[in-house]
């Protein structure tokens, strides 16, 4: 089923609350909602513990809050994970990894335009577990092939299991780490990256997308065979808009992009209005316009969102909401605006 466009809104799912249903109230607040991931509610909520669940070889300590690997322990787990590979329920995020997933899961989500989920992807995973060598468990041969089936199948139960609730269910693959494949001292570069996610995604039913906030090589992003990209554009919008080609290649094949837009972090939230944001943005649509991408194409592929996740404002949790509102608000007021309906 096709990703709806057209200005609608969604959010990175990362968020500071504690309090579980409050939580799902704020992302229930958006066109398109979400299951919230809280890692101040405890350390399952984490979104890389998350993706950790039934992982062989993984040392998991909540009291010091670290998530470490073991490569005698991945060789002694393997055999039995294996023996599961065809068990859906495996793959599945359990209620102890996530109160606020399953609570998701029992809504009614039926009429809305589409719901989305979301889990850490396999190169970011893979650069933030370390084994006992402090040697990120993604330069590793044997285990990145691994990795990349395990969490592709991780990636496609929680999609089912989404679809069952409503058709039009999407999935982001989070991976802020992408940013860093383009440095010469990531030790993993982006001839391999290539490879690798494109054996990834191959992997992954549709519709399949990724999240990032950091500041890429768009051109490798953009020819991924993706289905929705999501983007921090208030810090890289104006780098953004100037790969025209690749952009228009993937707004062909029918990708959607998601305009990430309002700051979530305090300092940066209070120095913006509706009507600055609103600027910006409208900005940014014209630029492209006049390199040859209609607008009103464009705005028929772009959904809206706020431009990160925040956990670490000093008014805890009103920032962060007040943002949530602030994008639901710009939609409607932008809708109005390019009469979209």
């Amino acid at each position: 089923m096709p990703i709806p466009g057209n200005l609608l809104t969604t959010a990175m799912a990362v968020m500071p609350h504690t309090d579980v249903q409050r939580a799902l109230d704020v992302a229930l607040g958006l066109d398109i909602p979400f299951w919230p991931q809280l890692p101040h509610l405890n350390y399952y909520e984490d979104m890389y513990v998350q993706a950790s669940e039934n992982f062989p070889g993984i040392l998991l300590d909540l009291e010091q809050r670290t998530l470490r690997f073991s490569m005698d322990k991945f060789a002694l787990e393997l055999d039995a994970t294996l023996e599961r590979f065809d068990d859906p329920t495996f793959f599945d995020i359990s209620p102890t990894y996530s109160v606020v997933y399953h609570q998701f899961l029992d809504l009614d989500l039926a009429d809305r335009p589409a719901i989305r989920g979301q889990l850490e992807g396999p190169v970011s995973f893979g650069f933030n577990v370390l084994d006992e060598n402090d040697r990120p468990i993604l330069f590793d041969d044997t285990v990145r092939p691994f990795l990349l089936e395990f969490m592709a199948r991780r990636v496609n139960v929680q999609l089912q299991r989404l679809k069952r609730r409503n058709p039009n269910a999407f999935m982001f693959v989070d991976e802020p780490g992408l940013q860093f494949i383009f440095s010469g001292m990531s030790g993993y570069g982006d001839a391999p990256a290539r490879k690798d996610m494109e054996f990834f995604f191959g992997l992954i039913e549709r519709p399949r997308g990724i999240h990032l906030c950091g500041n890429p090589d768009w051109d490798f992003l953009l020819n991924q065979d993706l289905d929705v990209l999501s983007l921090d554009m208030y810090s890289n919008g104006e780098v953004f808009v100037a790969y025209t080609k690749s952009l228009r290649r993937y707004l062909d094949r029918g990708g959607i992009l998601i305009w990430g837009i309002v700051p979530t972090g305090f300092d940066k939230f209070e120095l913006e209005s509706i009507e600055s944001i609103e600027k910006r943005l409208v900005d940014l649509w014209t630029s492209l316009d006049r390199q040859g991408i209609d607008r009103d194409f464009l705005l028929s592929r772009s959904l809206l969102s706020p431009a990160t996740c925040c956990l670490v404002n000093p008014d805890g949790t009103e920032t962060v909401e007040q943002a949530f509102t602030l994008i639901q608000r710009l939609s409607e007021r932008l809708r109005e605006r390019f009469r979209l309906t």
